[in-house]
């Protein structure tokens, strides 16, 4: 199954709405001029220049080469790496996250490298997708694959506040805030956009020419759960919020 592809000009027409709504991630990190911090999974880098425009020093790290180059493109210094395999040691003040985590699976590999990254005192804040976010997307998605014989993995990681917590405690963070928020989001187009931008696992099980008739399916069985009256489109998004330290003293780990 092919991997998810990440295209700035698709992102930028269907996806902008992820970065517009990072703000209150980013108000919740706090950065203060001067930090260094690492922006983990910073896509085309619109969030990525705001921190860095506030005088921090941002450092921004994305699996998509495409990505990194349109981040490259606004300024900002970005690298190709993947998440879970983190290659920073002791050198920034927080880490920050928007939208990013949840497709990162291997979660504990993520935190590991995280606390590694960051000096002692330095903070991990993000948002990933929480237990339940689309929802009904996803359960309209392996209706319409069901019917063609396919059962495909979700390619996402949605954990409940308690297990997210758990795993940031086991690294040794000490966390601050952690919240599911339900937040329906307005979509620029209906949701056939946003399978086509964020569901490319699936679509990449069909063939080419089978993929605009299984869109169209979806977005009519969508249509009475996430399409009001007016032809607006909201997707169900539920999101993880949290704020955590890396303590100045080692602290002893939860075993796990």
């Amino acid at each position: 199954m092919d991997m998810q592809h990440w295209n700035p000009e698709q992102y930028a027409e269907n996806g902008r709405f992820v970065s517009d709504l990072g703000m209150p991630v980013a108000e919740l990190l706090s950065a203060q001029f001067g930090e260094r911090i690492l922006d983990l999974g910073c896509g085309d880098g619109a969030l990525t220049i705001k921190l860095q425009r506030l005088g921090c020093e941002v450092v921004g790290v994305d699996s998509s080469l495409e990505m990194v180059a349109a981040a490259r493109a606004l300024g900002v210094d970005a690298q190709v790496m993947d998440g879970q395999k983190l290659q920073f040691n002791n050198e920034f003040n927080a880490v920050f996250s928007n939208a990013a985590l949840h497709w990162m699976k291997d979660a504990e590999a993520v935190i590991r490298g995280v606390w590694r990254a960051l000096k002692p005192g330095g903070r991990f804040v993000g948002e990933l997708g929480g237990y339940g976010n689309i929802s009904a997307i996803v359960t309209n998605i392996e209706s319409a694959l069901a019917i063609r014989g396919l059962a495909i993995p979700d390619p996402w990681f949605f954990p409940h506040s308690e297990e997210y917590r758990r795993l940031l405690e086991v690294s040794g963070f000490v966390v601050h805030d952690l919240e599911l928020i339900s937040r329906p989001t307005l979509l620029p187009g209906d949701v056939g956009a946003w399978i086509e931008t964020f569901a490319q696992p699936f679509t990449a099980a069909l063939a080419s020419d089978e993929r605009s008739e299984f869109i169209a399916e979806i977005v009519e069985s969508s249509r009475p759960v996430l399409c009001d009256i007016n032809g607006n489109w909201k997707a169900d998004y539920i999101r993880l919020r949290f704020s955590a330290t890396k303590p100045n003293i080692p602290i002893q780990k939860i075993a796990g």
